[in-house]
C-alpha cells in the first residue's frame, strides 16, 4: 500500500469511516448544544464544542496555508485560545460542526488529487509537507475524538450499542 492510500484511509477514519475508533461525524451526530458545552464539575477538561473548535482551527489554518490564502487563515494568541468561540450559541455549535466537516473533506479532496511530488512539497508557513502534516492532523483528530467520546460517556449520552 502506498503512502497516499494509507493516509486517505486514516483521514477518512477521523471523519466518517469507522476504524479502531468511531468517526467524528457519527460521534457528534446526536450531541445536543447542551451536551456540547458541558464540562465536568472540576472544569479542567474542555467541552466538546471547544474540542471541535480546536480541531477546526488547525485544519482550517493548514488548508488556508496549503491554498496560499494566508490572509484568511485563523489566528490565535496561543494553543489555549484555539479551543474558544467568541460566543457559545446553538448556531455557533451547528456552524462549527459543519465547517469542520467541510474543511476536513476539502483536505481529503486535496490529498486524493495530489500527485506523488505534491505530497512532499513544502507548505508555506509549515514545517512539514502535505503528507506529514495530514498524518499529524489525523493523529491529533483521533486523540481529541477519544476525549469527545469520553465526555459523552461522562454525560451518560454514549449509546450502549453503537450502529457504527
Amino acid at each position: 500500500m502506498d503512502v497516499k492510500t494509507l493516509l486517505l484511509q486514516q483521514w477518512a477514519s477521523c471523519l466518517d469511516e469507522e476504524d479502531w475508533f468511531p468517526p467524528l461525524e457519527k460521534v457528534l451526530e446526536d450531541i445536543t448544544f447542551e451536551q456540547a458545552i458541558w464540562k465536568p464539575a472540576d472544569g479542567v477538561m474542555n467541552s466538546i464544542l471547544e474540542l471541535v473548535c480546536h480541531l477546526l482551527f488547525y485544519e482550517k489554518r493548514f488548508l488556508m496555508r496549503f491554498l496560499g490564502e494566508t490572509e484568511n487563515e485563523p489566528q490565535a494568541e496561543n494553543n489555549d485560545s484555539t479551543f474558544r468561540l467568541p460566543n457559545e450559541t446553538l448556531e455557533n455549535w451547528k456552524e462549527t460542526k459543519q465547517e469542520y466537516f467541510y474543511v476536513h473533506r476539502e483536505l481529503g479532496k486535496i490529498l486524493a488529487k495530489s500527485e506523488h511530488q505534491d505530497l512532499y512539497r513544502q507548505v508555506p508557513g509549515e514545517d512539514n509537507s502535505l503528507v506529514l502534516e495530514l498524518k499529524s492532523l489525523a493523529m491529533h483528530d483521533a486523540y481529541h475524538i477519544g476525549q469527545i467520546v469520553f465526555l459523552s460517556k461522562m454525560q451518560g449520552v454514549w449509546p450502549e450499542k453503537r450502529s457504527f
